[in-house]
């Protein structure tokens, strides 16, 4: 099958959402491309002496609404159209939770697992070396993102607080608690997808204590997900994996004792008492929720008529295809699509922005409270306009964060 470009998907998506709001062609043409991007190189001196080069970017795809704000992903196969993908996908996402914030994203080509400290510490560094003028608390935000971790955020943020000559601990979400971080980060995408499933199952009479989850993906949101749908609600965990392959047990297993294997072992395959499973066929299983966690376009137009979940809860950016959408949504599975479901992450680091601002920290129940609130009328917005309009969530999550996109560029007079 030919490789898909994330960014002809979300330029796809767009359009659909903008025949359906009937969208003038000047602001169509302007929301189909992001209004900034930068590419860098990044020369890092290597542990045994080399010198190697790395590319690098940061897109800003549109501020009507704030600063830019997303994540930095460190990934060998990483590519330009991924990265306005997900900038764009950023920016309906903080539109949609109503965040005073527009989307960006950046990207470095790099293997981190093939990496030392040391080289990830100097590759961090350098790539604010060449960004550090366009980002800022008040300009852009980036955050953690594949393979980075708030370790990486925290030499980030020291490298641009040097170049300012002053602290600059806003310039950066997720990072460490002791150095401006919010409590409730670690496992806010998860947490905030949670309170989706839990006002869709509300929705669909889903009974969650009785549900069977599937997790395809199990890295920092799949493996909270897994414990969290547990401890939330009591569902059962049948099937979990991650780059390696899967397990699967009708009976359920102990999310924890996965993740604690997988940490020693590098992988959920083999965990014992389980049977193995190929990421292909954990996305087709008879479950009531599957959580798609990992990467893009996983679900297909080839393998969305054999989906039986009753619920899609996209924690991973992309992962189903427009063609797939159609036919999930004319099967009648309740797809949560990645912008509402994932927004939990972009929400907290929001709050870890309001809170660096005032220089004054919440505590983890008045963030997961605030979560709540926000993911909770996201996610009921967004079922009412797909009510209203006939159509999918995913179209109806793109209407609501489209229309006040619009509304904020034509107030500002670019349109």
């Amino acid at each position: 099958m030919a490789e898909l470009n994330p960014f002809a998907v979300a330029q796809k998506q767009l359009d659909q959402c903008a025949k359906i709001l009937n969208l003038d062609p000047g602001i169509q043409a302007m929301l189909r491309v992001p209004v900034r991007e930068l590419h860098v190189s990044l020369p890092v001196r290597m542990d045994d002496g080399t010198v190697k080069v790395f590319q690098g970017f940061r897109v800003q795809y549109n501020d009507a609404k704030g600063p830019t704000k997303g994540g930095i992903r460190f990934h060998p196969d990483e590519t330009i159209d991924t990265v306005k993908a997900l900038a764009a996908w950023m920016t309906w996402k903080c539109s949609l939770v109503d965040l005073p914030l527009g989307g960006g994203k950046g990207g470095v080509i790099c293997n981190p697992k093939e990496m030392s400290q040391g080289e990830l510490e100097r590759l961090s560094r350098v790539y604010i070396d060449q960004v550090w003028r366009i980002i800022g608390p008040e300009n852009d935000v980036p955050a953690p993102d594949v393979y980075t971790n708030p370790q990486i955020m925290a030499w980030m943020m020291d490298e641009y607080s040097k170049l300012c000559g002053k602290n600059q601990f806003g310039v950066i979400t997720g990072k460490p608690l002791a150095l401006g971080g919010s409590a409730g980060r670690g496992d806010a995408t998860a947490r905030g997808g949670l309170y989706t499933v839990r006002e869709a199952a509300k929705v669909l009479g889903i009974d969650l204590s009785k549900a069977t989850i599937a997790v395809q993906g199990y890295g920092n949101a799949g493996y909270y997900a897994a414990c969290l749908a547990q401890s939330m609600f009591g569902s059962r965990i049948v099937a979990v994996s991650d780059s390696k392959g899967g397990i699967c047990c009708d009976s359920g297993f102990d999310p924890v004792a996965v993740g604690e294997h997988k940490a020693q072992t590098s992988s959920v395959c083999s965990f014992p008492e389980t049977d193995a499973i190929s990421n292909e066929a954990l996305l087709e299983m008879d479950v009531d929720i599957l959580f798609p966690s990992a990467l893009e376009n996983v679900i297909t137009e080839a393998n969305a008529p054999k989906i039986k979940a009753k619920i899609i809860a996209e924690l991973a950016n992309g992962p189903t295809t427009p063609e797939a959408d159609e036919i999930l949504h004319k099967n009648g599975v309740h797809v949560i699509p990645d912008f509402l479901c994932n927004a939990g992450g972009v929400t907290v680091s929001y709050f870890e922005m309001v809170q660096n601002f005032y220089m004054y920290y919440w505590d983890e129940e008045e963030v997961h409270k605030r979560l709540d609130r926000k993911m909770t009328a996201a996610y009921h917005k967004v079922h009412a306009t797909s009510k209203k309009y006939n159509i999918n969530m995913r179209q109806a999550a793109y209407v609501v964060a489209v229309e006040r996109v619009v509304e904020a560029m034509k107030l500002r007079g670019w349109v």
